[in-house]
């Protein structure tokens, strides 16, 4: 009498595990209709009647992980595609899906540790790469952004991040030969553009850096003070003084009485041999404040600049009266600029 219970608890429990297998597939096969006519809503809500019929289905939780992706919603879609991959740890595409989701998610040390996996899976060697950036290690993202554009050197992200790369590594010769062939590649990128005309400004190079500021405000880039005063220097620096100046006076107008600003403009018409027009800007600063001393020492070296050794001679003495550091400037060689 006990076998016979037994056994026909085994049975019922065999047909009720039957019954769910049967059901499970019944509701994935229908999620999989829905899925492939494009009702990706009521395809998921089948595959999770599927799963709560058999919750070790791998193939529903990557199916629903898959529906869910096409509608945009990425938290339930990485739910599904954890689980298959806790059910089944060699399944490339779970691994690739994964992999995108924890990137787009900036979780990358584990999109790293799932690329690793499945170094085959499409993808996989970019977002390495791509990781690596975006975490710092420049090192490291050098190397695999290096491997990855002999794979594939049109490829404008890659090329844009490892000129990224080597500008945070302090290399701006070979962050603007990769910031170049981004931009050639993808014109249309107003940051990227901006960014390799600070490139340019900063190794001196003013005509190209003025290139590329107006390349990116064709592009929509905003164009802040801070963008136009840029972009003015870089006139300036590059012979087009009309046009930066104009530029700067624009810039002054929302910005009156910017000390920094004139200092600076008078300092690049300095640097150009404009004394008078050095000495304009700098008396404007002396208007504004009568015991400016750097001011004052500046003009004094335009009139020296000028060939009135004593008149000038004469203001940096009373400049240093006024602001006893700029003694220090005596002994000092005069270089392109003012030197403060």
């Amino acid at each position: 009498m006990k076998n016979l219970l037994c056994a026909l608890t085994f049975l019922s429990a065999f047909h009720a595990f039957a019954q769910s297998a049967d059901s499970a597939v019944f509701y994935y096969q229908k999620g999989m209709e829905e899925k492939n006519a494009k009702r990706f809503l009521v395809a998921s809500k089948q595959f999770e009647k599927a799963i709560s019929f058999n919750a070790k289905y791998t193939d529903a939780y990557i199916a629903n992980g898959y529906a869910n992706l096409e509608m945009r919603r990425t938290d339930p879609a990485i739910i599904n595609f954890t689980k298959a991959y806790e059910l089944d740890s060699t399944n490339n595409a779970t691994i690739t899906e994964l992999m995108n989701l924890y990137f787009s998610y900036r979780q990358y040390a584990k999109a790293i540790a799932m690329a690793q996996k499945c170094k085959e899976c499409t993808g996989a060697g970019k977002v390495v790469a791509l990781s690596y950036f975006q975490t710092e290690d420049y090192a490291k993202a050098e190397k695999a952004l290096l491997a990855e554009l002999a794979k594939n050197p049109t490829d404008a992200e890659l090329n844009y991040s490892l000129g990224r790369a080597y500008l945070e590594m302090e290399a701006e010769k070979n962050a603007i030969v990769y910031y170049n062939k981004a931009v050639q590649l993808d014109s249309t990128k107003s940051a990227w553009l901006h960014e390799l005309g600070l490139l340019y400004y900063t190794v001196n190079d003013y005509k190209n850096a003025a290139v590329y500021f107006n390349k990116a405000a064709a592009q929509g880039f905003n164009q802040s003070n801070d963008f136009n005063e840029n972009l003015g220097f870089s006139y300036l620096y590059s012979g087009e003084t009309n046009k930066g100046e104009k530029i700067l006076q624009e810039v002054l107008a929302k910005k009156p009485n910017n000390k920094d600003l004139l200092r600076d403009m008078a300092d690049a018409f300095y640097q150009m041999k404009q004394y008078d027009k050095s000495l304009d800007y700098l008396q404007k600063l002396m208007e504004m404040d009568p015991k400016d001393g750097q001011a004052l020492y500046q003009a004094g070296q335009c009139f020296i600049k000028k060939g009135q050794k004593d008149r000038g001679q004469a203001m940096c003495d009373k400049a240093i009266e006024l602001d006893p550091s700029l003694n220090k400037l005596k002994k000092q060689k005069a270089g392109s600029g003012f030197g403060l």
